[in-house]
């Protein structure tokens, strides 16, 4: 029977409730991402006292492991059975208990020492498989909720803001919780931090007293984190009605990867994530070590995703009012200068608290934007191939893809840099040459990113008049 457009518009609107529920399924994936994008490298370090070397083959390979699952749960997504659940939320619900539990075990310290880097490894890389079996069908499920642009649209402003309040969840949880029970420096000849008389064993019992006190507090924030996990995964799964629509993979994949502005999209996001994932690997050391505001880097990482969860809807306005491009260009150029302010700053704890807010509000265009201009991509992809339908899992995966093995290889290149510039485990300082790595990690080498990315956006083809040219022909189609 014939089904008028306003008929159509009207059941693939979302309610508020279906929103909120959708929305909430992306907060794990931020969650555990902020906590170990932010505090893995320095607990390998510092609590679990691993060499750096060993440290940053852990987070290389835990990386790039996450990054080759990535198209292979996508293929196994796209070949999974349809249930009365639907086809993505299936694989959420079952892959939820496993990856709690690999999560909080990355995060205990083992009794034995001489087999701990295979144990980290394991699990790391365990917990980002399961992890990838929840996000890549959470990612494609945003082509699924609705078949309405702006419905999609819409809930993407809420995933993002709600994906943004988890970084903060995580770095509040992950960073207060540690920030209470921070692990000891161990002094070095040149440091003065015997001036009261205390003798060498009695510095060793409280050093000892205050790793085990890091170590059961990284234990009670990793549990807390993945309580919020299993609550998201219930909401997500009980809340969320999917569609059905077919599906199928390999011979997609060759239209997929010659589709130009999908790579343009791809490679723009590649630079720009690469960026921001070098500053958030690093900033928890820049501010120790480099800054020496030890005891206050938790704040300060939390400040950044305050700003940026308050900004988002700022950015939802903006997008929506003078186009995705050109936020893309005001948002992401905006965090560079307080990148080169922040290796200016001598240790002032307002001014670095001032620059973190505003560095927030570029992070939170980091957000938004790739998750908002993926659907505009797969509905430009569908109008130009109209006869080839079901491949929203191949653009989610491999974007998610290229993204994390970068990621991974930006992670092992900026560990492995530590170490060659004579990072001492746990110091209470470090070498000059430590300082002057840590502030090309957190300002030279995101901006020379950045840069590149955007650089590359300036020949992404849809604009906002292709974009809504795209919508109408959709619409005449279905």
């Amino acid at each position: 029977p014939f089904v008028s457009l306003s008929q159509r518009e009207q059941k693939n609107r979302l309610s508020v409730c279906n929103k909120l529920c959708y929305a909430v399924g992306g907060a794990p994936y931020q969650i555990t991402g902020c906590a170990l994008g932010f505090f893995l490298q320095i607990y390998l370090l510092d609590v679990a006292q691993l060499d750096p070397f060993y440290a940053s083959i852990i987070l290389f390979v835990g990386r790039a492991w996450d990054a080759i699952t990535d198209p292979t749960i996508g293929f196994l997504v796209s070949r999974s059975p349809w249930t009365r659940f639907g086809r993505m939320l299936p694989w959420i619900l079952f892959s939820t208990p496993l990856a709690v539990v690999s999560y909080f075990l990355i995060w205990y310290v083992p009794v034995f020492e001489d087999g701990r880097v295979i144990w980290y490894l394991v699990f790391y890389c365990l917990f980002q498989t399961l992890q990838t079996c929840f996000h890549v069908p959470y990612s494609a499920l945003t082509m699924f909720i609705s078949e309405d642009q702006k419905e999609r649209d819409s809930a993407t402003a809420y995933r993002m803001t709600v994906e943004v309040l988890g970084t903060v969840i995580g770095t509040a949880v992950q960073g207060q919780i540690v920030g209470m029970a921070n692990a000891p420096c161990i002094p070095t000849p040149g440091d003065n931090v015997t001036a009261d008389g205390l003798n060498s064993s009695l510095l060793l019992e409280q050093e000892v007293n205050a790793t085990i006190t890091t170590k059961t507090a990284y234990n009670i924030a990793s549990g807390v984190i993945c309580s919020i996990y299993v609550l998201c995964a219930v909401v997500l799964f009980f809340g969320v009605k999917e569609k059905k629509e077919r599906m199928s993979f390999w011979q997609g994949i060759r239209l997929v990867m010659g589709h130009g502005p999908y790579v343009k999209l791809v490679m723009g996001f590649l630079f720009t994530s690469l960026a921001f994932m070098l500053l958030e690997g690093n900033f928890a050391l820049f501010c120790c070590y480099t800054l020496g505001l030890r005891n206050d880097f938790q704040n300060i990482l939390l400040v950044i995703m305050l700003a940026a969860t308050l900004t988002i809807p700022f950015w939802q306005w903006f997008l929506t009012k003078f186009g995705k491009k050109t936020a893309v260009y005001i948002g992401i150029s905006s965090v560079i200068p307080f990148m080169i302010l922040v290796v200016c700053v001598k240790s002032n704890l307002i001014i670095t608290y001032l620059v973190s807010f505003a560095a927030g509000v570029g992070v939170a265009a980091a957000f938004l934007l790739p998750w908002s201009m993926l659907p505009d991509v797969v509905d430009d992809f569908q109008v130009q191939n109209p006869d080839s339908r079901g491949h929203e899992a191949i653009f989610y995966s491999f974007y998610v893809f290229f993204t994390k093995f970068a990621s991974g290889i930006s992670l092992g290149i900026s560990t492995l840099s530590l170490d060659f510039a004579g990072y001492m485990t746990r110091g209470c300082t470090q070498p000059e040459n430590v300082d002057i790595t840590l502030k090309v990690l957190v300002s030279a080498a995101p901006i020379g990113l950045l840069l590149i990315g955007l650089v590359i956006f300036r020949s992404y083809p849809i604009d906002e008049e292709r974009r809504q040219g795209n919508r109408k022909l959709l619409q005449e189609q279905r």
